[in-house]
């Protein structure tokens, strides 16, 4: 699967491999690696954004998925139930499934790995 080999090898079971690159963003910014990866619980998403690129308030109460959020470049904040938390580069913060949170970059050229699971 993808473009990674494996010892020159492009056809190898017992796992996926992908470039995030590699994959189609569904909305500008974000490259959903979930169905690229064939994750059967595991979600994971790496978003690159400029300042200003806010994503929608929600939560995942009823999927039961809690997130972890790791900022590898750039600055960011989260709104979780309201509290604001400021993300610099190497600053990671799980989230309870039944909590709001609502992300917004406040630096250019940031980059984030979303991942989540039941």
């Amino acid at each position: 699967m993808g473009s990674l080999a494996v010892n020159g090898e492009e056809d190898v079971t017992g796992y996926d491999a992908i470039s995030y690159e590699d994959v189609e963003p569904r909305v500008p910014g974000m490259s959903f690696l979930r169905d690229a990866l064939d994750c059967e619980t595991h979600g994971l998403t790496v978003i690159e954004a400029d300042e200003g690129w806010d994503g929608l308030e929600h939560d995942h109460e009823d999927d039961g998925q809690e997130e972890v959020y790791l900022l590898l470049e750039g600055a960011a904040t989260i709104q979780i139930d309201g509290n604001q938390v400021d993300l610099a580069s190497g600053d990671a913060v799980r989230v309870d499934p039944e909590t709001t949170r609502e992300l917004e970059f406040t630096a250019d050229d940031s980059l984030m790995v979303v991942t989540g699971a039941p």
